[in-house]
């Protein structure tokens, strides 16, 4: 279908563009790893937040607006100067050229050019601008992805995206029985309890309540949550998922030969995490990475987050891991300490003046 545009006024388009756009200076200071040399996004505060991806609000309904997101794609016309910007991409029909309009500060020309279009939740799009006529990746996304042809385009994606960007499925299938470990839903009362609360609603309600529910199991959504964060703003720790998983892999292929780690019961996980607390872990390929256990201080702090992140992110499955510190979290009187629906949008919550 036809792009959806947006119209957003200046002002907004600067908010979130001056602090991370608006740096003098060469130095490589955003730079940790996960940018090639002599790429100028080592340069750009941020650069993981373009195109910017917010909520949406239609004037009328917050159930019908909570579907999409507002997209706003960004030209730095002041690093590269243009008399015309266009931007095309799978979210609009047959790839049609959409035109970027110019910024203004103060009624005359920022060098910023921008568009903003409506995308539904939970997709990913690839795209590319035109710059006078010349087809070109985004120049400050750091996301791109390469084609069944070759060639390349700039990527990104919107609110509670389900669909794996970054981790293989054997990655992700190890990745999940690691941090069964690491959080509180692993005993059978509370794994229980979690899908109880999805599995409880009828159809209808499920589609209303939880519309961004990706699968509920003992790491609700984690692993979706950390396949987005190293995808786009933590992308400078995908080589440590990637090397440390295989390590593992291989450790516990060596350790029950013939088995897939996938299968391995509880215990052999068990072991292996206090192995990695201890930063001792026999078989460890030190020479691939250095440190066990900050690679797992890295995945609890990521599992942690996950299970608890608002859902547009991608963890907290269905907000079951809200409602597991609702019911456990309650006063003498019953009443629970955690009323989150209080400050959530709907169809999340009760709250009517939150946006997402």
């Amino acid at each position: 279908m036809p792009a959806v545009v947006i119209d957003k006024d200046d002002q907004y388009v600067l908010n979130h563009c001056t602090r991370y756009l608006a740096r003098d200076g060469d130095e490589r200071r955003h730079d940790f790893g996960q940018y090639e040399p002599g790429d100028p996004r080592a340069r750009i505060a941020d650069a993981w937040r373009y195109p910017i991806i917010d909520s949406y609000f239609d004037g009328s309904s917050v159930e019908d607006s909570y579907a999409y997101n507002s997209v706003t794609f960004i030209h730095d016309g002041r690093v590269a100067p243009a008399t015309e910007v266009a931007v095309t991409g799978s979210f609009t029909e047959l790839y049609e050229p959409v035109a970027l309009r110019q910024v203004r500060f103060l009624g005359e020309p920022s060098g910023i050019w921008a568009l903003t279009v409506r995308v539904p939740k939970g997709q990913v799009h690839t795209y590319k601008l035109r710059i006078d006529g010349v087809w070109l990746i985004d120049p400050i996304n750091p996301q791109t992805q390469r084609m069944d042809n070759g060639m390349q385009w700039s990527r990104f994606f919107t609110e509670g995206c389900q669909i794996p960007l970054t981790l293989t499925r054997r990655e992700r299938d190890l990745l999940g029985r690691i941090v069964a470990h690491l959080l509180p839903f692993r005993s059978a009362e509370n794994s229980n309890f979690i899908r109880g609360v999805y599995e409880s609603l009828d159809r209808g309600s499920r589609e209303r309540e939880y519309p961004l529910a990706y699968r509920l199991d003992e790491e609700v959504g984690v692993v979706n949550y950390i396949d987005k964060v190293i995808a786009r703003a933590e992308s400078h720790n995908a080589d440590d998922y990637r090397d440390c998983l295989a390590i593992i892999d291989a450790i516990l292929r060596s350790r029950f030969p013939g088995r897939d780690p996938a299968t391995l019961p509880p215990e052999a996980y068990g072991d292996l995490y206090d192995q990695m607390g201890r930063d001792d872990v026999p078989g460890w390929d030190t020479a691939r990475y250095g440190s066990p256990r900050f690679f797992l201080l890295l995945l609890r702090r990521h599992a942690m987050t996950g299970a608890f992140v608002h859902p547009r992110h991608g963890g907290n499955s269905g907000t079951a891991g809200w409602a597991y510190l609702e019911t456990r979290f309650r006063d003498a009187d019953g009443n629970t300490l955690f009323d989150w629906r209080q400050a959530m949008e709907a169809p999340l919550g009760r709250n009517t003046d939150y946006r997402g």
